[in-house]
């Protein structure tokens, strides 16, 4: 059943570029992708389109990384739930993308959450639908090898630290959150993923 859900969702999925695109297209219009429309919404899709520009430029693998890529012998697909508005996931997809550009091994590719809800309930964090979640999926035969997200793990201590001091995610915390992204450059990102890969090669 997992197996035909995850062929389903790769056949109406999006390169990174089309993802891109999509979103912008979207903006055109004053419209973010999703269910729910409201000028936050537009707003913080606005806010991710300079994010992504400026990582699509600056994000750079580190050489262990590229040499623990270059070693991984099968093909993988990192199949991830997003949408325009998440402001992780405009932090997060442009290293998953860099990562499978480095490697002809791995391939990118995007669905939005809110219309893939039967999907996305497969894959929940604590109960929620958080976002940008990775499916790791094995290209020959669509099996989930294993799922990452919705955050690094030094990313989701800070917010686990905020919301038992606060009650909830303050604009303070959302603040501190993309510092810390701005200071990781991507890194733990891109080690915790090419980990779950390394993993993947071991089952």
């Amino acid at each position: 059943m997992q197996n035909a859900l995850i062929t389903n969702s790769l056949e109406q999925s999006y390169s990174y570029t089309e993802y891109r695109n999509h979103v912008t297209h979207l903006l055109l219009d004053g419209l973010s992708t999703g269910d729910t429309q409201s000028e936050e919404l537009t707003n913080y899709s606005s806010l991710n389109e300079v994010r992504m520009n400026r990582l699509d430029k600056t994000i750079q693998l580190t050489p262990e990384v590229i040499e623990r890529l270059n070693a991984i012998q099968r093909k993988y697909v990192f199949l991830v739930l997003s949408e325009g508005w998440c402001g992780d996931a405009a932090q997060l997809l442009p290293v998953m993308e860099k990562m499978a550009s480095a490697t002809d091994k791995l391939e990118l590719r995007i669905v939005l959450r809110d219309e893939n809800s039967e999907l996305m309930d497969g894959f929940l964090t604590n109960g929620g639908r958080a976002i940008p979640k990775l499916i790791l999926v094995a290209a020959e035969d669509n099996t989930v090898m294993g799922n990452w997200g919705p955050r690094p793990a030094g990313a989701t201590k800070l917010v686990k630290d905020a919301k038992a001091k606060d009650g909830v995610v303050t604009q303070e915390t959302k603040t501190e959150l993309q510092k810390w992204y701005l200071k990781d450059k991507g890194i733990s990102t891109m080690e915790e993923i090419t980990d779950l890969l390394e993993s993947a090669e071991k089952q």
